[in-house]
């Protein structure tokens, strides 16, 4: 277990400290924590499971399922101390099947760890684009084995975690992206051009679909229709004109109508559309249908072109 130094960087196997790359985990990405540790449990097999983000160069053990004590919450880890330093450290999973007397790790919270009557202990690295960005534990009050199916399961779930947190921080990215453009000044050309702009409005309202989070996934799409809105107000939209803004009675489309609409708009044939957004050719072609009858036209390039005449597309 860990140390509470105050390092704020992690070595390599076989070098100097470096700095821990990514942003830390924000903090509504704590859902996307406690999910995986339902799922760490349900997949291993074992009632105590455990973990954390690593911020500032540290993992915190914030979150719990199956413990009988508060002694390790808010435990700081460090890379090299402990089983957690260990992980933190070499980026791979470790266990240990006697905690106590193990020789393999650092021994900086033995009395935590005694406190909750923890033996045998495994700890899996949740790795995003290199970096550890958060560690969980599977735990077991006898000394003995928890075996390498144990291992493997929370190895897989860590790698769940790892794959939406690399979502959420593109996404956050984007969105970021987006209301830069929606919130600078008129006079202030962008600096993508339309086709850039047309290509990212496309492809967020793509990625919002791979969010399981909804709230998230209703915080980019607003970011979408935010941008789209300002630039409408202000007379600077891209390709839209300012007697383009939307009338009260303007056509309401659904959110897929308008994610199939915007790749259209960028040339994709139905199949192209449909992998982008992970649907069959058939549904792309069922939505585009009803999109064009809202907006009471025929055929797809009438239909876009309607589309940014009503201010739903850039």
């Amino acid at each position: 277990m860990p140390s509470p130094d105050r390092s704020r960087s992690h070595a390599r196997a076989g070098g100097g400290p470096v700095p821990f790359p990514g942003p830390p985990l924000r903090q509504d990405d704590t859902d996307a924590f406690r999910h995986a540790l339902r799922l760490a449990r349900q997949r291993t097999g074992v009632r105590t499971v455990f973990g954390g983000a690593v911020a500032d160069g540290a993992l915190r053990l914030t979150e719990f399922t199956g413990t009988l004590t508060d002694s390790m919450r808010g435990l700081r880890v460090v890379p090299g101390r402990g089983l957690g330093g260990y992980v933190l450290r070499h980026h791979r999973p470790l266990a240990v099947d006697d905690y106590v007397p193990a020789t393999t790790i650092t021994h900086d919270y033995d009395s935590p760890v005694s406190r909750e009557g923890i033996r045998s202990l495994v700890a899996a690295p949740v790795t995003v684009q290199g970096g550890v960005r958060g560690v969980l534990y599977a735990a077991a009050r006898e000394a003995a084995p928890l075996g390498d199916r144990t291992t493997a399961a929370l190895m897989d779930t860590a790698r769940r975690l790892a794959s939406e947190i690399a979502v959420r921080d593109e996404v956050a990215r984007r969105v970021r992206l987006l209301e830069t453009a929606a919130e600078a000044p008129a006079a202030q050309p962008p600096a993508p051009g339309l086709d850039a702009l047309r290509d990212l409005h496309a492809e967020l309202r793509g990625i919002a679909q791979q969010i399981e989070d909804t709230a998230l996934r209703d915080r980019l799409r607003h970011a979408c229709d935010r941008f789209l809105r300002t630039g409408i107000e202000s007379g600077a939209a891209p390709g839209t004109p300012p007697e383009a803004a939307p009338h009260p009675d303007r056509p309401r489309l659904t959110p897929r109508e308008l994610d199939v609409l915007s790749y259209v708009a960028l040339g994709c044939t139905n199949a192209e559309a449909g992998r982008y957004l992970g649907l069959e050719p058939e549904t792309v072609k069922a939505y585009l249908r009803s999109a064009t009858r809202k907006l009471g036209v025929h055929g797809r390039h009438h239909a876009v072109a309607a589309a940014r005449r009503h201010g739903l597309l850039p």
